[in-house]
């Protein structure tokens, strides 16, 4: 006789729980790691303004679409998992799009690139709508078509305009977007910020973080793999120390704050501290570790020569971005300033320092002071934790 299967049950239920992040968001992170990674080709070499702020211009639109959906999907615990992976395909799909014209989105693929973001937009447009007729918690109507689908419009209509007249709308949009999240965030802030799952939104910037220290990594040993020779080695072990001392000190020391931080925040219903911390000081930790990673690739080809002084301001100036950032968080999290102001404002002193320090000796030395001033962090840390806890 032949054993009958169980008939196949089908979930309906919630596709997570609400402070856990779904496979599929960690899946749709991917086309936006990619993104980054398309955009920091542009910051190595010998980068000038130019191409600081072609970075900056667009991959600010790209990471708020990005906080928008993570948002969205954080205040939305009760989508199925069939409407969960519908969303997020849709997103990778126009994010793909985004991350793809990238690299010329300032010349022949502008028109792609602004069809991506209006395609991102109404996805978005869907979403908050869909929060609103299932949940009655979201923002009014005439706020939601406004914030979603009259920037949506302001992307298709760039599709169709000269580069200059895209831009000005791209810039538009994203004006329009950021106002009305810092204005409806004090107005009418149990409509949106109030009501976040903190601890979903602590685990996905988390992994966020882990993703792009994950493609610095994987920068590191593409660019040893090409050059491959000892001098490529020293330079990327260095630069691969480099990248595992910045994910030692946010893992070990920041994903233990960010969860109780925001907590914290939204106990004395600081949403002010909630929007700084959630969607606008991870965006300049991220552009740091891209933009270091930036003169890690520069450096390994050729470690005994200086690095262009466009490297030298990526490397130092990432470095000051990544623990200002930190800094900055940790005080808006209730941190004193005696014990954020002894280990922030040394480490972003001595790392500015490395900026000049390039001019004068080889890229493997600069490497390695940077390697000495994270170790040295590192250890200062160590201690004053390990003193802390002797004197709890």
């Amino acid at each position: 006789m032949t054993e009958k299967m169980p008939p196949r049950v089908r979930s309906r239920g919630p596709a997570r729980a609400p402070g856990r992040v779904h496979w599929m968001e960690l899946f749709f992170d991917l086309v936006f790691v990619a993104f980054v990674g398309q955009l920091a080709h542009g910051i190595h070499g010998n980068p000038g303004w130019a191409e600081f702020g072609t970075f900056i211009l667009l991959f600010f639109p790209a990471w708020w679409a990005w906080v928008n959906i993570v948002s969205v999907v954080n205040l939305l615990p009760g989508l199925s998992s069939r409407s969960l992976g519908m969303a997020m395909l849709a997103a990778m799909a126009a994010a793909g799009v985004m991350a793809a014209a990238a690299p010329h989105a300032l010349g022949g693929r502008a028109w792609a690139f602004s069809l991506a973001n209006a395609a991102m937009r109404a996805i978005l447009l869907v979403l908050w709508l869909y929060r609103r007729r299932h949940t009655g918690g979201a923002a009014p109507s005439w706020r939601i078509w406004t914030y979603n689908g009259g920037t949506a419009a302001l992307w298709l209509v760039a599709a169709a305009l000269p580069l200059e007249g895209a831009v000005a709308l791209w810039a538009a949009a994203i004006l329009v977007e950021v106002s009305m999240v810092l204005v409806g965030g004090r107005l009418q802030p149990d409509a949106g910020i109030a009501g976040i799952n903190v601890e979903h939104a602590a685990e996905r910037l988390g992994l966020f973080v882990i993703i792009v220290l994950g493609e610095s990594v994987f920068t590191v040993v593409t660019v040893v793999s090409t050059v491959w020779n000892p001098a490529a080695w020293l330079a990327g072990s260095l630069g691969f120390v480099v990248v595992a001392l910045l994910g030692w000190a946010f893992f070990q020391y920041g994903t233990g704050t960010l969860n109780a931080g925001l907590e914290r925040l939204a106990g004395r219903r600081d949403f002010g501290g909630i929007q700084l911390t959630i969607l606008f000081m991870p965006f300049l930790l991220v552009a740091g570790v891209t933009a270091i990673a930036g003169a890690i690739a520069t450096a390994i080809p050729a470690p005994f020569a200086t690095l262009p002084l466009g490297s030298g301001i990526t490397l130092g100036g990432g470095l000051a971005l990544f623990y200002l950032t930190n800094a900055v968080v940790s005080l808006r999290f209730g941190q004193s300033a005696g014990a954020v102001l002894p280990w922030s404002i040394p480490a972003v002193a001595l790392s500015l320092l490395l900026v000049p320090a390039s001019r004068d000796v080889p890229a493997a030395v600069v490497l390695g002071l940077a390697v000495v001033l994270l170790l040295a962090l590192t250890a200062y840390v160590e201690l004053h934790h390990r003193a802390m806890a002797r004197q709890g």
